[in-house]
């Protein structure tokens, strides 16, 4: 039976919209505009090998004399249309509504042509017009849709005038309006089929846009929720320097007092507790010097092995865990810039599994490929379900106490700004945390912020 893992992963390819989001701007269109030319490329093949078909069909089924080479040429040039609009796909260049109109403009010309040369509007496959104009309304801006509706309506008033008439071997009357019985019937059948692709592949795009929408939604309420908590915690640290200082003069006067002096038991807790007092004033201190300080200002480049072994013992000290199991099995070492955030998160991740289990820790670094991989295993009773389900969410925890579940939401989300992958699962006994942090966001210190 799989363990429920719970995963959270960077989308690059999100990116450039979710900072336009952000900022108030719209995303690029070129991005949509390609999708939609994509499209029109899946289509257009479509259609190629519908008028193959109709071509063969009517050409040995129904006796019908066609000009066979003419109506190839006019194929030949749908697949060279193609070829061009996939090496325009696969350019840099951004494709424009206007590129979308041409190409439409192209289609419409291509089968004006082919109606020309089998009878003009008398051809049962004329109503194929609806269904470029069908496509134009759905892909391109109204001027554009109106643009493309004039041109069909021109080429439809051209047709009646303008055509090479066909030789139809039955002259019976009966005879010609089941043939263009039997020809609408087939270009309903292209038409609804067309169609149904086309409206799915939209729908399928609309669903996708709509879950994009709700992930930037989210990410936004995340980071504003970011934001309002480092204002509350600058505002905490510079109210607590007035309090912390009082405590320390009190208690230094403590410690002159003869009383005190005489009792060595109270004059060591007097002590302790002046430690305690410096040990709050440099977190403090620290908290300050954080929410003013860019990333990569006074910074240092390290090795992740060095930085790995300096945070595993700076996390001893404080922390003084009964029993930690530690492997640094990070090879080839690597330069980084030592970024005093990620020294916190994985903090957090050290915090959370002693918390669970007082008796054993285990943290384990290894490297996957471009990626820095940091387990962190417990041997407590594991996650809930239904944290599970929404760890990484604000006030997600099984603690009990006011606030709980911001440590591994911090976490979760500076993972992501550094593009890496934070992972939950249970075990047997206890629980794993897995983080996967790419190695080009550690490397470049100007690659992202704090």
């Amino acid at each position: 039976m799989t363990a429920p893992t719970q995963t959270f992963r960077n989308d690059k390819s999100f990116a450039a919209v979710s900072s336009a989001g952000r900022n108030g701007a719209t995303p690029d269109p070129d991005a949509a505009n390609r999708k939609n030319l994509l499209l029109l490329i899946q289509l257009r093949w479509l259609a190629v090998a519908g008028q193959v078909l109709t071509i063969l069909v009517t050409q040995y089924w129904f006796d019908i004399p066609l000009p066979l080479g003419e109506m190839a040429g006019v194929v030949l040039f749908l697949v060279g249309l193609n070829t061009f609009s996939l090496l325009a796909l696969r350019g840099q260049r951004p494709i424009s509504n206007a590129q979308l109109f041409v190409a439409l403009i192209f289609d419409m010309a291509a089968l004006t042509t082919q109606l020309y040369l089998s009878g003009g509007a008398s051809n049962p496959f004329v109503s194929l017009y609806l269904l470029q104009i069908t496509l134009g309304a759905a892909l391109l801006t109204p001027w554009s849709t109106w643009s493309l509706v004039a041109t069909a309506s021109a080429c439809f008033v051209f047709l009646t005038f303008q055509f090479q008439p066909i030789a139809i071997p039955h002259h019976g009357g009966s005879d010609l309006l089941a043939l263009h019985i039997r020809g609408m019937f087939i270009c309903f059948v292209l038409a609804a089929g067309l169609i149904v692709i086309f409206m799915t592949r939209i729908n399928r795009n609309l669903r996708e846009r709509d879950a994009y929408l709700a992930d930037l939604r989210q990410h936004s309420a995340e980071e504003d929720h970011i934001v309002r908590m480092g204002l509350l915690a600058s505002g905490a640290a510079h109210e607590l320097g007035t309090p912390l200082s009082t405590i320390s003069v009190i208690l230094s006067d403590w410690r002159q007092m003869r009383s005190v002096a005489r009792n060595r038991e109270l004059a060591g807790d007097v002590a302790e507790m002046q430690a305690q007092i410096e040990r709050c004033k440099s977190i403090v201190s620290g908290i300050l010097m954080s929410s003013g300080q860019a990333r990569g200002e006074g910074t240092i480049r390290t090795g992740i092995r060095h930085f790995l072994d300096d945070l595993v013992q700076e996390w001893c000290v404080s922390r003084q865990p009964l029993n930690l199991e530690y492997k640094n099995e990070f090879e080839p070492d690597e330069q980084i810039v030592s970024d005093t955030a990620l020294k916190q998160v994985i903090f957090n991740v050290f915090d959370n599994a002693l918390e669970a289990s007082q008796e054993w820790v285990g943290v384990a670094a290894e490297r996957q490929g471009e990626k820095l991989v940091i387990s962190v295993r417990d041997r407590g009773l594991g996650f809930d379900e239904g944290i599970l389900a929404a760890l990484g969410q604000p006030y997600m925890s099984s603690k009990g106490r006011p606030g709980g579940g911001l440590g591994l939401f911090l976490v979760v989300n500076v993972v992501r700004k550094l593009g890496g992958d934070f992972s939950a699962r249970n075990m047997e006994q206890g629980a794993c945390v897995t983080l996967s942090l790419p190695l080009a966001a550690l490397t470049d210190g100007d690659d992202h912020e704090a």
